[in-house]
């Protein structure tokens, strides 16, 4: 049986179980149970900033139908794409029809665990951006919109690693290093059992838990205050890059392409990112009321110009009623030399 504690924080072991609960005999994971849970608040959250960002909640509804479950998605096709090598999903024993189907079961079993967080940010933004283009909505706000969001399904799927105790980091001794222990039962009441091994680590999913965490409420502060649309996104892209990129350089399961972390390299790229679009982003108009004071499209600048010609038309014709008070001066000096009728 597996066990975990926290010697350094007075923690004894305790049992820790990755089953939360059956439904007709099937197991219900404790690690699927959070990512639900995270994504109904999730949602809550995008509803609650879409009255900030002018957004009906509809539109919101149906983009979160489609980021969900591309999401997902993208965070299974990245996890089987840099562990294709190590996991036996191609089926080659049986028929052709045979093969092509299981070998599809393994690669979308996500009941079998194996989502890589990066993955689903990458789709979730691509579908968030055919979204907006396909409803005419500002892209801009809705990647800000989603921040808050990814962030809280970031701080709680994270648990999840906890109960499958997994996503743990390199052995240490430092006060909060966490306990993994396995004990065989002796059939006897003495007990945990024998000890079968036992190890102490850094619980990076916790580091990482804890970091978005204060990501999450910098961006429940400033993002009503923000100066334009597309910043809270840069934020996001450089904090959860940076302390990816250094929490990654402590776990020893990390996704590897090559000698390389793969996460500590799409997180640097992404700090970086940030970076360079936040600058770039700070050239825009300034959000006013949720809105950028946007140029003026082209629809408008005709309709521009053309109020312009008919107020000089205007004008023009309106040229010859100078002339009245002269024309009355003048017949007022007529009338004075009797040459009025």
């Amino acid at each position: 049986m597996n066990y975990i504690s926290f010697p350094g924080l007075g923690i004894e072991p305790f049992h820790v179980d990755k089953t939360a609960f059956t439904i007709f005999g099937r197991e219900v994971a404790w690690y699927g149970v959070l990512i639900t849970v995270g994504m109904v608040i999730a949602v809550l959250i995008a509803l609650h900033y879409a009255k900030f960002e002018k957004v009906s909640a509809d539109k919101i509804t149906d983009l979160a139908f489609f980021v969900i479950i591309f999401g997902v998605l993208g965070a299974r096709l990245y996890y089987v794409l840099f562990t294709w090598n190590e996991y036996p999903y191609l089926v080659t024993s049986g028929s052709f029809f045979y093969n092509l189907w299981h070998t599809f079961v393994n690669i979308i079993a996500i009941w079998n665990g194996g989502l890589a967080i990066y993955g689903g940010v990458i789709a979730g933004i691509i579908v968030a951006l055919i979204f907006c283009k396909k409803k005419k909505i500002q892209p801009l706000k809705i990647l800000d919109l989603l921040v808050p969001c990814v962030l809280i399904g970031q701080i709680i799927g994270r648990w999840g690693n906890f109960f499958n105790m997994e996503a743990y980091g390199t052995e240490t001794t430092l006060p909060w290093r966490m306990g993994l222990l396995r004990y065989a039962s002796t059939g006897l009441d003495d007990g945990l059992g024998v000890l079968l091994s036992e190890r102490y680590v850094h619980p990076t999913f916790l580091y990482e838990s804890l970091w978005n965490l204060i990501g999450l409420i910098l961006v429940f502060v400033f993002y009503k205050k923000k100066k334009r649309n597309g910043q809270v996104f840069c934020g996001y892209l450089i904090w959860y890059g940076f302390g990816r990129m250094l929490i990654e350089g402590l776990r020893t399961d990390s996704l590897m392409l090559g000698s390389i972390r793969i996460s500590q390299l799409i997180g640097l790229l992404s700090c970086v990112l940030g970076i360079v679009l936040f600058i770039l982003f700070s050239r825009r108009p300034a959000v006013k009321d949720g809105t950028e004071n946007e140029e003026k499209t082209d629809g408008e600048k005709v309709t521009g110009e053309r109020k312009d010609e008919i107020t000089t038309a205007e004008v023009t014709r309106a040229e010859p009623v100078e002339d009245v008070p002269e024309t009355m001066e003048n017949t007022e000096k007529e009338t004075e030399n009797g040459s009025a009728d």
